[in-house]
């Protein structure tokens, strides 16, 4: 499968975009520390990254947040936007072991693994490492706020992300048609 961006990538990242936009802002669940939610949206970013590829799932996530940040409180919060961006960029390095599989119609273990793993590592980085540290660079925030709230973010984005993210794969091979699965009726 190709990754570079073709017309089907380009208009599913736009839709990916809005899509992510729509959930983020809309459909949250708070947790106990503050300005942290289960977001449903990273389910959203992690699948179109493992269908169309890592810069895909980058800009859905990063656009999505971005838009919703600005829309919803007048400016992105930057470390967060990125951290986004990076836990589907990373989720999409399953993108050339999952996506032709799926597009063959096949969605099993093998495929369900290499998903949920590089989705729980790109969540990790993002809300572990990268939100945190760039929030007390970026905004001196203080550093046991920010570690307790990426903690959170990690736990509860790699749960939606990996859970929610399947499922969409699963749905998705079930709509394509196998190589082979056609034959000729006399």
């Amino acid at each position: 499968m190709n990754s570079k961006f073709s017309t089907k990538s380009i208009v599913a990242t736009g839709l990916g975009a809005a899509l992510f936009w729509v959930l983020f802002t809309y459909v949250k669940v708070p947790s106990p520390v503050p300005e942290t939610n289960l977001q449903v949206a990273y389910g959203i970013s992690a699948f179109f990254a493992a269908v169309f590829g890592p810069v895909a799932g980058f800009l859905v996530a990063f656009v999505g947040h971005a838009l919703s940040d600005f829309i919803s409180y007048g400016s992105p919060w930057w470390s967060w936007v990125v951290a986004s961006g990076i836990s589907a960029l990373v989720a999409g390095f399953c993108f050339s072991k999952v996506a032709p599989r799926v597009e063959e119609g096949i969605c099993g273990t093998s495929e369900l693994v290499s998903f949920a793993l590089w989705t729980v590592i790109g969540t990790a980085l993002a809300w572990l490492l990268v939100a945190p540290v760039l929030d007390i660079v970026m905004y001196s925030e203080p550093v046991s706020t920010v570690f307790a709230q990426g903690l959170m973010a990690f736990v509860m984005d790699a749960i939606v992300s990996v859970v929610l993210g399947g499922i969409l794969l699963k749905a998705y091979a079930a709509t394509k048609t196998g190589k082979g699965t056609l034959s000729k009726e006399n």
